[in-house]
């Protein structure tokens, strides 16, 4: 009796925000989920809008020293989150591939010409060669590794083949998809070809970053939802599973697929240790549906820390208790934190999970 209490005491003693949230992707037993956010390093954030004020997005993404400066932000103001992840941009991936992007005055993406036939495919970039360009990435993952070392868990990060592909060929932020669809439906060659690199590219990305020191990668495939059902796993699904299933056995990868609650079960089938779910979805009945050897992670609605710590701590609650009894949950939102949060909102938020008995 008192060796097992004297092992339980150790493992307390040894429950680093890191190793929770490891735990938390194997699915092991803990007292209470960690917890990471969706752009937790951003806008909200008055420190950060002060250091935009002197370097733009895109500096801030390639400057090593600032990347790692904006991700620890939020560690700093709030010491109860459990995990950091890389303040970088999916976009860098297709931006060495040869297509730049830029940020339109209206708001969204606009990338410096459509991909609109084969032989532009054919032209962007060897994966090698792209992923050359990207050194900035590991150098930040390197930097923060040093800084945080075994304290907190580093996330790096990714867009999926398909996300990546309808910011490609629709020329930016789009309201319709229609270009990528019908390039989808009509040309499959010629979209087979894109998707491709653009897979190729990701491994050797994630590689890199997983070399660097990231202790689990995200992909966010923000636009799997656009796709009709039937065709989701075609366009989207085959090629994050090629990405998974070349990445070292086991690494903890986490998958976002918004608007897609109708495919958590082919989701959970791609090899992913973790499928991260949008607030649209019960996590109790993502739960039953989900093999018990994937966690899950959210899925509190962004908008929530909009109103008050007091309906956010209601809400935090609410959500911890329908998850109590499982295993394999990391507290998260069910989108990014948006810019209109409230820093007492995100305070109560932290402080009800990390302190969550």
């Amino acid at each position: 009796m008192g060796g097992r209490a004297c092992t339980d005491r150790s493992r307390a003693i040894l429950m680093t925000s890191r190793t929770r949230f490891l735990t938390a992707c194997r699915c092991e037993p803990l007292s209470r989920p960690p917890l990471w956010v969706m752009r937790q390093a951003g806008r909200y954030l008055p420190e950060y809008r002060a250091l935009k004020a002197k370097s733009s997005f895109l500096e801030m993404v390639k400057t090593p020293d600032l990347a790692i400066e904006v991700t620890l932000q939020p560690l700093r103001r709030f010491p109860g989150l459990d995990a950091a992840i890389l303040f970088s941009d999916i976009l860098v991936i297709p931006e060495a591939l040869g297509q730049p992007y830029t940020f339109r005055d209206s708001g969204g993406i606009a990338m410096a010409w459509r991909l609109e036939t084969k032989a532009q495919v054919d032209a962007l970039a060897p994966a090698a060669d792209a992923v050359g360009k990207l050194g900035y990435v590991p150098a930040a993952l390197r930097g923060l590794k040093r800084e945080l070392g075994d304290s907190k868990a580093l996330l790096g990060f990714g867009g999926s083949p398909w996300t990546l592909a309808t910011y490609m060929v629709e020329g930016g932020s789009s309201e319709d998809f229609e270009r990528i669809k019908m390039l989808f439906y009509t040309d499959r060659p010629m979209f087979e070809s894109l998707l491709r690199k653009i897979t190729d590219t990701l491994i050797l990305y994630f590689r890199a970053q997983i070399d660097a020191g990231a202790d689990a990668i995200q992909i966010f495939d923000s636009w799997g939802g656009i796709i009709a059902g039937a065709d989701y796993a075609e366009a989207s699904l085959k090629w994050i599973r090629e990405v998974i299933a070349a990445l070292p056995r086991d690494f903890p990868v986490i998958l976002y697929a918004k608007g897609t609650g109708t495919q958590l079960t082919d989701q959970s089938f791609t090899g992913a240790q973790v499928i991260s779910v949008d607030w649209t979805v019960d996590l109790r009945v993502a739960r039953a549906i989900v093999p018990n050897n994937v966690a899950l992670q959210g899925n509190l609605d962004p908008v929530l820390l909009q109103t008050t710590p007091a309906i956010v701590k209601r809400e935090t609650q609410t959500l911890l208790e329908a998850m109590r009894s499982e295993r394999g949950h990391i507290f998260n939102l069910g989108h990014g934190i948006t810019p209109q949060a409230r820093i007492d909102c995100m305070q109560a938020l932290v402080d009800t999970v990390s302190s969550w008995t």
